[in-house]
């Protein structure tokens, strides 16, 4: 889709990789917010602090919430939408956020519930693959210990985790997101 390519900043030549996901996802315990700790740049995402808060909106769809703070101190903030793709494997998600734009995947590599959550995003564009990776906490920081057992395994599947930056969630910084 052009509009997922204008958008990314990491194209990675061949195909997308099929990494394992978490199994026996349960989307009634993923409910609630995560706090975004490291992620893979891309374009559409320009401020820090940023949340996700999922929602049960009606069986089997999950309404997706996203929050960042701007360089001006404005909020801006995105609602969508997340189907599984398949019963077989529910943390394969697809999540919309736009009505005209195709639906992007959304998979959850790896998750505890109640602290951390590894989330990937792939699209295939011929000869080259968009990714997009997320680091997500159930507080506004994640152990270093975890951050490096989620970069593992994103290097196992071909990340360049070095490309990973860090989102801002410093609770002073942050605090125009929480009143």
């Amino acid at each position: 889709s052009f509009f997922l390519a204008v958008n990314a900043q990491v194209i990675v030549p061949g195909r997308c990789p099929k990494p394992s996901v978490q199994k026996n996802f349960d989307a009634a315990r993923y409910l609630g917010t995560w706090y975004e700790i490291k992620k893979l740049p891309h374009t559409f995402q320009k401020g820090e602090c940023s949340t996700a808060t999922y929602s049960l909106k009606s069986p089997g769809v999950v309404g997706v919430l996203n929050k960042e703070l701007l360089a001006d101190g404005s909020i801006n903030s995105i609602s969508g939408s997340a189907v599984s793709q398949s019963p077989s494997e529910p943390a394969k998600l697809l999540v919309s956020f736009f009505d005209n734009s195709p639906p992007a995947p959304y998979w959850v590599l790896s998750t505890d519930y109640h602290s951390y959550s590894l989330v990937y995003s792939c699209t295939d564009l011929g000869v080259l693959h968009v990714e997009f990776a997320w680091v997500m906490s159930r507080q506004p920081t994640l152990l270093e210990d975890t951050v490096e057992e989620l970069y593992n395994s994103l290097s196992s599947i071909g990340v360049s985790v070095d490309k990973m930056i860090t989102t801002n969630q410093d609770e002073a910084y942050c605090s125009a997101m929480h009143q």
